[in-house]
């Protein structure tokens, strides 16, 4: 048998088993593809730009000890937003994600010395933003506000 024959033969034998083993836990490909789907769905912030919901620990964990939602958003190359978010159950913090996953813009604590977070950020990219709500370090879960405002220039 040549080293190639072999190579060849050796794939197949990995494979089917693979195959066998998934097959015989109960799980078929359209099983397993639509569980990969479910584990990153970020949720469509509604036509008003305005949600009140709540943090949970079954929300994305930070890998800090608390929890993230996201909510995905088009925005507009020139838009000029305001994104505020407030929790009177735990300290937030809002960052932008631009269409790349790249952090376009974070704010932990608002101007008025409380632990809620105020945004300003101009877009420079048309695309899908994820707008991310969550909790400082361990500090909890619970409801929230957050509102999306498309600020207008002064003319």
């Amino acid at each position: 048998m040549s080293g190639q024959a072999f190579t060849v033969g050796f794939k197949q034998s990995i494979f089917i088993p693979v195959s066998l083993l998934v097959m015989s836990a109960g799980y078929s490909p359209a099983v397993l593809a639509q569980a990969s789907n479910k584990l990153y769905n970020p949720i469509p912030l509604p036509s008003t730009y305005e949600v009140s919901d709540t943090l949970s620990d079954k929300d994305i964990p930070t890998g800090q000890g608390g929890f993230a939602r996201d909510y995905m958003v088009k925005l507009n190359k020139g838009d000029n937003l305001a994104i505020d978010l407030s929790s009177d159950n735990f300290d937030s913090i809002v960052t932008l994600l631009g269409p790349d996953g790249s952090t376009v813009a974070e704010n932990d604590d608002g101007p008025d010395g409380s632990t809620n977070s105020l945004l300003f950020t101009r877009i420079t990219k048309t695309g899908m933003y994820i707008v991310r709500v969550r909790s400082f370090g361990e500090t909890g879960v619970g409801s929230f506000k957050l509102k999306v405002t498309r600020l207008q220039p002064i003319k």
